[in-house]
């Protein structure tokens, strides 16, 4: 079963939502791979094409501007996580 029939007005192919999975944030369908982890990369300075080559090969260039245009629709919600996320990075262990 696709996790994107738990979103079916969402509007987007590649994204949904999945209760359990990354704390019900959107991710990627069929992956683990959070909205807000492929925005982080972009906003750091790798390209698309460096997304999908180096640091999530499994995803398609598709499914990455698919992330761009969910952020582009749900810019505060992914900053609010794309900050979350740095901090904990910054963060000595």
């Amino acid at each position: 079963m696709s996790t994107s029939a738990l979103l079916p007005s969402s509007g987007y192919r590649y994204i949904a939502s999945v209760p359990g999975v990354r704390s019900g944030q959107a991710i990627v369908d069929g992956t683990r791979i959070g909205v807000h982890d492929v925005i982080a990369l972009l906003q750091t300075g790798e390209s698309v094409e460096s997304v999908v080559a180096n640091c999530f090969p499994t995803l398609t260039r598709a499914q990455v501007y698919e992330c761009l245009a969910y952020y582009e629709d749900h810019r505060g919600e992914i900053d609010v996580l794309v900050s979350r996320q740095m901090q904990t990075e910054a963060c000595p262990a």
